[in-house]
């Protein structure tokens, strides 16, 4: 892009650089497996890396490269890798930092398959792992063994929103050669920039907020620099994680609307959270933007905004939250997150159901919670529905 000091909403809408040789206003969808050479020559120069041409879509599309681009933009950092899916996008930095014999210390309160897969599949190839709450400092510190070789964070975490912070967090694992990586989906790049607090790796599950209508699969991993890039872009193509191009294109086209969404429903989140603080059926609220979350005040140095992610408990604990996500109407009741709509669930049940019982007490993760994303609806008609759900309660 020719002006990079533009607004953060400029940038949503005329950031990366994609020239169609056509003059499109928007980028076309590059529905190709495969791209023809000019000569024997361009073709050995394009598997060289001596030329910019594109070879095959798994290694490299247009359409996708102009996603990469914009993202990398938003995040601050050197570039993008596209992949199929959120988790594409984590094992794809899994893959590329983790070898026999190593350590990885993790947020215990995580999305459920990123945990679940460390686990399970890379236990089975010699790779430990240790679930902390990274939201307090001295418990990350106590964790970090000489193999240690990453440090994963998801903040605000799901889903309990518990707030770490960044900077000591990747202050402290670097003083020990750490590299940081950062799920940043729960904020979008909208709210939060972890490279700019010291995180050498960002990723996404642009399934959620970035992408925001509930009709794509996808994930990105943004790094700080070209080294750590061209690390991960190769586990990405070698092991086939990559994006297809029309996914590419609806991402490109639902993230122009990302700062207006977001504005829209942090907005009526706050006034939902501040509705069930004072429910007299509800135990406990967790939402950034209540001064009684733990980490409020930290929440207002990282983030530029609270977002629209709410979880709370019912005093009835289990059944009563069960019986509440059966009698909201507008609300739906399905998984995932970030969307255009609001959705509700029950983690311990769904999302985290593959985390052991232990995993989710050390978490966190109560059999009561329930974990709350608001859309864009009228905040009232959100707050009403809540409302003769819980006089069901």
């Amino acid at each position: 892009m020719k002006n990079k000091n533009i607004g953060f909403n400029s940038k949503l809408i005329h950031g990366g650089e994609f020239n169609d040789a056509l003059g499109s206003a928007t980028v076309p969808i590059y529905q190709t497996s495969t791209f023809k050479f000019n000569s024997a020559e361009h073709g050995a120069a394009c598997f060289a890396g001596e030329s910019d041409g594109y070879i095959y879509t798994r290694i490299g599309n247009p359409t996708i490269h102009a996603l990469e681009t914009l993202l990398g933009e938003l995040e601050g950092g050197f570039g993008g890798i596209a992949t199929s899916s959120g988790m594409g996008a984590v094992n794809t930095v899994y893959g590329a930092m983790l070898s026999q014999g190593d350590h990885i210390v993790s947020s215990a309160a995580v999305y459920g398959p990123s945990r679940v897969v460390l686990e399970t599949y890379y236990k089975k190839f010699g790779i430990d792992s240790s679930f902390v709450n990274t939201a307090d400092i001295e418990e990350v510190r106590n964790a970090i063994k000489p193999e240690t070789k990453l440090l994963y964070i998801e903040t605000p975490s799901n889903p309990t929103i518990e707030i770490s912070d960044l900077k000591a967090c990747c202050d402290l694992a670097h003083s020990f050669g750490i590299p940081v990586a950062v799920d940043n989906t729960f904020c979008s790049p909208y709210l939060q920039r972890p490279i700019e607090f010291g995180a050498d790796i960002v990723l996404h599950s642009l399934t959620k907020f970035i992408n925001g209508h509930a009709d794509i699969v996808g994930g990105v991993v943004i790094t700080k620099d070209e080294v750590l890039y061209k690390k991960l872009r190769s586990v990405m193509v070698t092991l086939g994680f990559n994006m297809d191009p029309h996914q590419a294109y609806l991402v490109i086209r639902g993230v122009k609307t990302l700062g207006i969404r977001i504005d829209r429903a942090q907005e009526s989140a706050m006034k939902i959270a501040a509705y069930l603080e004072n429910h007299p059926k509800v135990g406990w609220v967790r939402f950034p933007g209540l001064v009684s979350h733990p980490q409020h005040e930290l929440a207002k140095t990282q983030m530029s905004g609270y977002g629209s992610m709410i979880s709370f408990e019912l005093k009835g604990g289990i059944e009563a939250g069960r019986k509440l996500m059966n009698s909201v109407k507008m609300a739906i009741l399905a998984v995932s997150l970030g969307g255009v709509e609001t959705l509700i669930q029950h983690p311990a049940s769904m999302t985290h159901s593959k985390v052991s019982a232990e995993g989710k007490e050390k978490a966190g993760i109560t059999d009561g919670l329930v974990r709350y994303s608001v859309g864009i609806e009228d905040a009232a008609d959100l707050i009403a529905d809540l409302e003769q759900a819980l006089e069901i309660v």
